[in-house]
């Protein structure tokens, strides 16, 4: 893992600077702009918000409608951050063939650069949500603790991306697959719910599933003023397992990449 992070901190200025350009390079052209980083989240939000409170009609005891479209917002922003670099993530690789043989780029960049590009909407997303709890006085000390969430959201997401997107240049199906797996994801993950609600039957499946424990460090820390320490310490155990594994995996492969792509 150390190598991992040494990597990204040796060329954190050029990651910074090809993602703000590739940033404003998709939004290019479009009549609004950077805006769309502001809308995308704020229109799921309002697609589970009629779906939940007006179809569904879901009630909780201890929240008003409000806050519950504000829980739900809290869940939905970490995994439409997840969705989206997973999304971009798993072809970075296959979709920039003339680096492959470029010696002088470490191509172990591009994926790492897919993942920072997608997480914009997720960053965006959470501004949002921090300015209206503080808009409406709810104010946490565990709310310090994002930014080092923030942090391993996206150590977990390279780590994800260095693996698929390895394994997507000798297995192309694996691009296909990953929005079958993000929809499965995003029916398993409490982003419409409380953990009260899942049935007993379901909570192992829950236990599996690396965004529940996100999801859950999210809306602790940011709305209800508690740090679970518990997902903390496990999902800080996946994402240095995951983070790992990716750059082991990536850096053996792709000595191979340029005969397969």
């Amino acid at each position: 893992m150390i190598a991992g992070l040494q990597l990204l901190f040796h060329h954190r200025r050029f990651l910074w600077a090809t993602t703000v350009h590739e940033i404003r390079g998709r939004y290019a052209g479009t009549t609004l702009g950077l805006a769309w980083s502001v809308l995308y989240p704020l229109l799921f939000l309002g697609l589970y918000t009629i779906v939940y409170t007006m179809i569904l009609k879901i009630r909780l005891e201890k929240f008003t409608t409000f806050d519950y479209v504000l829980l739900i917002f809290a869940g939905l922003i970490p995994f439409l951050g997840f969705s989206e670099t997973l999304g971009s993530g798993v072809n970075s690789v296959t979709a920039n063939k003339g680096l492959i043989k470029n010696t002088l780029f470490p191509i172990e960049l591009i994926p790492v650069k897919a993942v920072l590009v997608g997480s914009t909407t997720m960053l965006v997303g959470l501004v949002i949500l921090q300015a209206i709890l503080w808009t409406h006085g709810v104010v946490h000390a565990s709310q310090l603790l994002i930014p080092l969430v923030i942090i391993l959201q996206l150590l977990f997401s390279v780590g994800i991306s260095w693996l698929l997107s390895a394994l997507n240049v000798f297995f192309q199906d694996m691009a296909q697959m990953v929005p079958v797996i993000l929809l499965f994801l995003m029916l398993i993950s409490p982003i419409g719910y409380t953990v009260d609600m899942i049935p007993q039957e379901l909570l192992l499946l829950m236990y599996t599933n690396p965004l529940y424990y996100l999801i859950m460090i999210y809306r602790e820390c940011i709305m209800m003023g508690r740090v679970p320490f518990d997902h903390l310490v496990i999902f800080t155990g996946m994402t240095v397992v995951v983070f790992w594994g990716g750059f082991h995996v990536f850096s053996r492969l792709k000595v191979v990449f340029a005969d397969y792509v």
